[in-house]
């Protein structure tokens, strides 16, 4: 995958927003959380950051071109050092995952919130 590629899968889900935080950095949220995020600047040392679950983390971190993601590492947060690193179905399931993470951790109240927009937006189509 490209950083084109992953900007529209991260866009795909359910209610996901983006802002350019920290300079230059694309953060991809879901209920003002953060879940992903694209390093825009072609120098740092990785392109992608993503939570994911303290086993998974623990895994990827084993791998070749994956390391703890910088300040949020001890949230199990991972980072790509390219966006090869693992293939473009991993890559995917795991931005789903850590979007699913992310959602399921927003108090009730916020995910109510989201799921009236989806029944306000429902009930204009009748």
């Amino acid at each position: 995958m490209d950083i084109e590629q992953v900007h529209a899968h991260c866009l795909s889900f359910p209610h996901v927003t983006e802002q350019i935080l920290w300079g230059n950095d694309l953060v991809f949220k879901i209920g003002g959380k953060m879940f992903a995020v694209i390093g825009l600047d072609p120098g740092p040392d990785h392109c992608l950051s993503f939570k994911c679950t303290p086993e998974k983390f623990a895994e990827l971190v084993e791998a070749d071109g994956i390391v703890p993601a910088p300040y949020v590492a001890r949230y199990h947060w991972v980072a790509l050092e390219r966006f090869n690193a693992m293939t473009e179905k991993e890559l995917k399931a795991l931005l789903r995952n850590a979007y699913d993470l992310v959602l399921e951790k927003l108090p009730k109240k916020t995910r109510a919130g989201l799921d009236g927009r989806v029944e306000a937006k429902n009930a204009g189509k009748k």
